[in-house]
């Protein structure tokens, strides 16, 4: 899964940010971003992809 959401934070920004983060303030600065520009959506959409799985690894225990 974790393949996937990196290939569409890619391809599509806003839905990457949503299989990761749901409906909230950042999927709404992903599609704004995205709005502007594909490259500004997908670099936002890799960060917080890439947070998310850095948090969840942190809370596991998991570095």
């Amino acid at each position: 899964m974790k393949l996937v959401r990196y290939l569409l934070g890619l391809v599509l920004p806003p839905l990457g940010v949503f299989l990761t983060v749901g409906v909230g303030p950042t999927l709404v600065i992903n599609v704004l971003l995205t709005l502007l520009g594909w490259l500004p959506g997908s670099i936002h959409a890799i960060w917080v992809i890439a947070k998310h799985d850095e948090q969840l690894n942190r809370e596991e225990g998991i570095y």
